[in-house]
């Protein structure tokens, strides 16, 4: 029935009244799919936070001296949507309520920073090269949560890294470099360029996922987080929280006595392989 309203439609018009009557065909299909999407998942997800709780657990280092960001961080429900989760997802990034539920941390962890003119930089740009080990496969949208950065901070620069060259790009406030974060000559080649020389105000590594390459990249890169500033590294498998415990606890609050960090374990029935985070708070 719709292929013969088209044939007949197109035998029947000019060519450009034709092209513009698709056009908003495949728009209100756009639409009619996002429609969905949101009513089927993030609505009832909304309403059914009413009844289901799930409250991340967290460890505090130093011990015992978690501050009033952590204490506030312990009582969101990572169950319930919120608009930075739908913002993330529209632009297909794994962020958001599903896959992860990091944005329910990061709708309270960047709240501070909404309308104002911070920096951010993410390292791990989504690569699709099933030959690199950080790859999203084939499937995966390089660069789909920097543009999500971007919208949610409209005065906002976002800045980005990865290893694979190809996938780097340039648009409106957002620029993305190479890095290797398991190499620290080219960490600090990263940190040379003249548009990171200033301080940023939120690093993401969202980057291998491995406890090797999230110490490589934090060692050389949390000087370059400015006071007040956070620090997120995102994907700790479950076999590597004892060892993220262990240099939080033996290490890094003797060599960074003016930080505080703190180890997420966010509740997902979707996902309990991967999804928890650790954060520098400053």
């Amino acid at each position: 029935m719709l292929t013969i309203a088209r044939d007949l439609l197109k035998r029947n018009s000019s060519p450009a009244f034709f092209g513009h009557a698709r056009s908003l065909w495949r728009l209100s299909r756009f639409y009619g799919r996002l429609s969905k999407w949101y009513w089927s998942f993030f609505a009832g997800h909304t309403i059914a936070s009413f009844f289901v709780k799930k409250t991340p657990k967290i460890q505090s280092f130093p011990r015992g001296q978690a501050s009033e960001l952590v204490t506030k961080l312990q009582r969101i429900n990572v169950f319930a949507p919120t608009a930075m989760c739908r913002v993330m997802t529209g632009y297909g990034s794994d962020k958001g309520r599903g896959w992860h539920n990091y944005t329910t941390i990061y709708s309270v962890l960047f709240g501070k920073f909404r309308g104002a003119p911070l920096r951010i930089l993410e390292l791990g740009l989504g690569t699709d090269n099933p030959s690199l080990a950080s790859s999203m496969g084939e499937n995966g949208k390089p660069g789909a949560s920097l543009r999500g950065w971007r919208k949610l901070f409209p005065r906002g620069l976002v800045y980005g890294a990865d290893i694979d060259r190809d996938i780097l790009f340039r648009e409106d406030r957002i620029e993305t470099f190479y890095c290797d974060q398991c190499d620290s000559q080219a960490i600090r080649q990263l940190w040379s360029q003249p548009a990171l020389r200033e301080e940023m105000d939120i690093i993401i590594d969202d980057g291998l996922h491995t406890f090797e390459g999230n110490i490589s990249f934090l060692e050389s890169s949390l000087e370059h987080v400015r006071p007040g500033g956070i620090y997120v590294v995102e994907d700790i498998v479950r076999e590597a929280l004892d060892n993220w415990r262990d240099v939080l606890e033996t290490q890094y609050t003797k060599r960074f006595p003016g930080y505080e960090f703190a180890l997420l374990e966010l509740p997902n029935e979707a996902n309990p392989w991967d999804n928890n985070l650790r954060r520098r708070l400053d």
